[in-house]
């Protein structure tokens, strides 16, 4: 017999066997689809895992809102974690090598099976506390399954998922507010009139008193900055600090409640708002398969801002961001206001043999085909503008890929050889147009870099265009790549937003 003949496949290790099991969670239902969340099933998800009762041990903070909830938690969980506690924490982009990477445009698990199985986790490992993120909208959520957390909490609204939640504040407000019950404390932060008024009503017909956080007073820090970046997080962290000391207060933990109106914070909670951190908001990524000789040739500027007021932040943070790495003595060189292809302008503006180095900025963007680029674009590119910071080039991409297995060796391109890129032929138009109405300038010739006519070279395929669409993002990060390797004079600051998809698509393809 050969050898290898006829051997019995190993038998799975129990690692692969958990795997196989998130794996089967994978459907096809699209953020889009309207569907209710089967509450009867998941109640029987628990029930089989014995959590009935385990649940409301679990002492849970449940969050709601339309920007700020992950931030939120985030703060949360770090200010508890910092006070002793044992922490579990359920929320979309701490998931992205988990959860928000299972999707393509939307594509989603099954997310009742997929929380029975954190909360059994969190049940088996006994934690303390679980800070819980709803997913989408708060009254159908499968997250609203708890019925009796120890404190809710509500950031602050705005316009998002309106196919599913409503086209006005006030339908949105209500949606969110469903996850206020009687009898738990609720907080929410300043809103428009609109949404706050639903949310008061809403708490007023369950006897709850809706109570309103002001955001963190800076010189609380002694000193110190928040661990998340920008200055919408002192609104999120001065919501988490509410939360952390009702939970504090209502699960007897009260020599640190009772240092609520101290005028200062606690020192576990100053130590918890500096160190918290959050993957896929904010990020700053430099690129670890780049062999350059220059530290920061290609960086990658992280955040799954989806919405127009969280693009808006999103580019105050990173036009802060480019801005801080310059060295103070020395001069930007100026980069030609032309939209001919980024390496002509290079050959043609800068000479190879100097030493100085020029910084481009690039958008690599994309988004679900639910959202409105004319909404998303336009401030993201005005407010950078507003800061000087000026986008080079702008790569619209597909995801990389349908997952269909759950792993960190599953990161494979699409099976499609002619990916369907009508949709990032939208965005670039969308671009192209904010491009035109901002600079007075004719709309530019589409630019679409075919997988097949994509050199080693990384030309765009010779149409002069400030914005490119690429059939796959492997494909635009190679051509990055293959850009500063063959310019030493130039290095790429690339922000990558629009979705959270994405954001784990890149930090998949950028990390060793």
């Amino acid at each position: 017999m050969a050898d290898g003949e006829n051997e019995s496949p190993a038998a799975p290790t129990p690692y692969e066997e958990a795997m196989e099991a998130l794996s089967s969670m994978i459907n096809q239902r699209t953020r889009g689809t309207k569907t209710t969340i089967q509450f009867d099933l998941l109640f029987d998800y628990l029930k089989i895992l014995e959590l009935e009762d385990a649940l409301d041990g679990l002492k849970i903070v449940h969050v709601a809102g339309t920007k700020g909830k992950g931030s939120t938690c985030t703060f949360t969980e770090s200010i508890l974690r910092n006070c002793g506690f044992r922490t579990g924490l359920f929320t979309s982009p701490h998931l992205i090598d988990v959860r928000e990477r299972f999707r393509l445009d939307g594509v989603d698990i099954s997310q009742e099976k997929f929380l029975a199985h954190f909360w059994w986790c969190f049940n088996r490992l006994k934690v303390d506390v679980a800070i819980m993120e709803v997913g989408l909208g708060g009254r159908f959520d499968a997250t609203n399954v708890v019925q009796k957390p120890v404190v809710c909490g509500i950031t602050s609204l705005g316009y998002d998922h309106m196919e599913i939640l409503g086209y006005t504040l006030g339908e949105i407000a209500g949606e969110k507010a469903g996850i206020i019950k009687r009898g738990i404390p609720a907080f929410t932060v300043q809103q428009p009139d609109e949404a706050m008024c639903v949310l008061e009503d809403e708490a007023s017909s369950l006897n709850v008193d809706l109570q309103v956080v002001q955001p963190l007073d800076v010189n609380l820090l002694n000193g110190l900055k928040l661990g998340l970046e920008g200055e919408h997080q002192y609104v999120n962290a001065g919501l988490a600090i509410a939360l952390s000391f009702t939970w504090l207060r209502r699960t007897g933990h009260l020599e640190l409640a009772n240092q609520e109106h101290a005028g200062s914070l606690p020192e576990q909670f100053i130590k918890g708002l500096t160190a918290a951190t959050f993957q896929g908001r904010a990020q700053i990524v430099p690129d670890q398969y780049v062999d350059s000789e220059n530290d920061g040739d290609l960086v990658f500027y992280l955040d799954g801002a989806h919405s127009p007021e969280s693009m808006e932040i999103c580019a105050k943070w990173f036009s802060g961001a480019v801005k801080g790495e310059n060295q103070p003595d020395k001069v930007k060189p100026q980069v030609s206001s032309s939209t001919h292809q980024l390496k002509k302008d290079i050959m043609q503006v800068f000479d190879p043999s100097s030493a100085e180095r020029v910084q481009l900025e690039i958008l690599l963007f994309n988004c679900m085909s639910v959202r409105d680029p004319e909404l998303l674009l336009p401030p993201l590119m005005k407010t950078c503008a507003s800061q000087d910071v000026h986008f080079k080039k702008a790569l619209f991409v597909p995801n990389v890929s349908v997952y269909h297995k759950v792993g960190t060796h599953n990161l494979t391109s699409s099976t499609v050889s002619e990916p369907n890129l009508s949709w990032q032929l939208t965005l670039q138009r969308a671009w192209d147009n904010s491009m035109q109405n901002d600079k007075g300038r004719e709309a530019k010739q589409v630019d679409h870099v075919p997988e097949e006519k994509n050199d080693d070279s990384g030309k765009s395929g010779g149409s002069e265009s400030s914005s490119v669409v690429f059939s796959s993002l492997p494909l635009a990060i190679k051509w990055l790549r293959d850009t500063v390797r063959q310019n030493q004079s130039v290095s790429l600051q690339v922000l990558v937003t629009g979705s959270l998809h994405l954001v784990g698509d890149v930090l998949k393809l950028t990390r060793k």
